[in-house]
């Protein structure tokens, strides 16, 4: 019986029907049936056998162990590729804006499967790498054409309230080369456009090639957004306590320093314990649970939370970049998040919120004219939305640079969900006490 079994498994046709039942259940998935063009190769392959699709050993050839190779870093490559793309893919914390939920270094995984794979707008490009061609700066690791147009295939479900996301950063789609870290648009406002396109080399993304970011969704389509104090609201309500959230302090001292033992038992890394030993000054970011351990440390004489309030410059920093909206990361909105087919009142006042969204995620010619707004050279008052639209902010609130700096997530740009962690490691500590056990396999919240 298990040999008439193995036989089976073994046999041509098995082979065949299996191999095309999955591609047939992947066309469907995809939703594009000219796919089904290409069922002639799979049958070509497993039974009439008139091509050697696999080109680089002949037929009825001995394999050599060069051939294994070749043959298992073939499948590898293909199968990483389509895991990649459709299901899961790896990705590493660079930065401190989402901490304390997620730390610097921690290694996760991110599902594409949660809200639906996006097909990529550049489907030929390097594998295993994002933009840049490995050792190289500036090489591109795409090419332009073709162009796919954006389209998300079926998942298991939608983004909801204070899900963690990885997206393409909205605004990369144009990048200063000697400056990736910083946006272009923000460059742009404090430089100048001419200043940066004279002395710096400009480059364009497409959707898929952009930086990912990882933040928390605290705002979904329709929903309003107000912040007041730091304090978040979300349609008139307070945000769920969700992560671990925290916020900037100044602390005084008596003029001593605070041992670093307890800021390693804090969770405090290196990089945060600011200290300015004229005074006894700290200003480092702390959670909840960490403000009222600092509080009562015997040497602790004062601690301040930060609050910016300065509206007269920050608009160059702030969404929406105009001087009418005199708002900080602290004191923010209210503010509107578009949804997919609702129709606002467009007009000068709040042009600066939609600007972008008309002009740049929905393509569309917009202009101004003689105090009127043209969009593909008609007047209008109106628009009506085609894409849904996200705010985003890190629950490390005051080193985190998301929506309120610039603006709104278009869906198209959400790559997905973060899953859980399998591997962090403390920059601070060496090899094998820079592990951190207690976060490996651990979910995301």
């Amino acid at each position: 019986m298990i040999n008439k079994i193995k036989s089976l498994l073994k046999h041509k046709y098995f082979k065949f029907g299996f191999a095309a039942v999955i591609f047939i259940l992947w066309v469907i998935w995809i939703g594009n049936y000219w796919l089904l063009l290409g069922f002639p190769i799979i049958f070509d392959f497993y039974i009439t056998q008139k091509v050697n699709w696999t080109f680089w050993k002949k037929r009825g050839q001995k394999k050599t162990v060069l051939i294994e190779w070749i043959d298992a870093i073939v499948f590898a490559v293909v199968a990483a590729t389509l895991i990649r793309m459709f299901f899961i893919e790896a990705y590493t914390i660079p930065t401190s804006s989402m901490e304390k939920s997620l730390l610097v270094d921690d290694y996760l995984f991110v599902s594409k499967v949660s809200y639906g794979p996006k097909l990529p707008n550049t489907p030929i490009s390097f594998p295993f790498v994002h933009h840049t061609l490995p050792l190289s700066k500036t090489a591109k690791s795409f090419i332009e054409w073709p162009r796919w147009p954006y389209k998300r295939i079926a998942g298991f479900g939608d983004i909801q309230r204070n899900d963690v996301v990885v997206f393409n950063f909205p605004e990369g789609d144009t990048v200063v080369l000697q400056d990736q870290n910083s946006s272009y648009y923000t460059l742009a406002r404090v430089y100048g456009r001419e200043n940066l396109r004279k002395n710096y080399d400009i480059i364009y993304r497409p959707v898929d090639k952009r930086e990912n970011y990882i933040k928390r969704c605290v705002g979904l389509p329709g929903d309003t957004i107000f912040i007041e104090h730091g304090q978040l609201y979300v349609n008139g309500q307070k945000q769920v306590e969700i992560g671990k959230k925290q916020y900037s302090y100044q602390i005084k001292t008596d003029g001593s320093a605070i041992n670093p033992v307890r800021f390693e038992q804090l969770g405090i890394s290196k990089d945060d314990q600011g200290y300015s030993s004229t005074g006894g000054f700290y200003q480092i970011p702390l959670t909840d649970e960490a403000l009222v351990k600092i509080r009562a440390m015997s040497n602790v004489v004062a601690v301040v939370k930060d609050e910016n309030v300065d509206t007269l410059t920050m608009w160059k920093l702030i969404f929406p970049h105009n001087p009418s909206y005199a708002w900080t990361e602290d004191n923010y909105g209210p503010l509107w998040i578009p949804k997919k087919g609702t129709t606002v009142e467009l007009n000068m006042n709040n042009l600066p919120i939609y600007e972008r969204i008309i002009d740049v995620y929905e393509n569309n010619d917009l202009a101004i004219a003689n105090g009127q707004i043209l969009i593909n050279g008609q007047v209008v008052n109106s628009y009506t939305f085609k894409m849904d639209y996200y705010f985003m902010m890190g629950d490390n609130r005051h080193r985190s640079a998301d929506s309120r700096f610039w603006g709104f997530v278009p869906e198209d740009h959400v790559v997905g969900e973060a899953s859980f962690v399998w591997l962090s490691l403390d920059k601070d500590k060496s090899f094998p006490r820079n592990i951190r056990w207690n976060r490996m396999f651990r979910g995301i919240h």
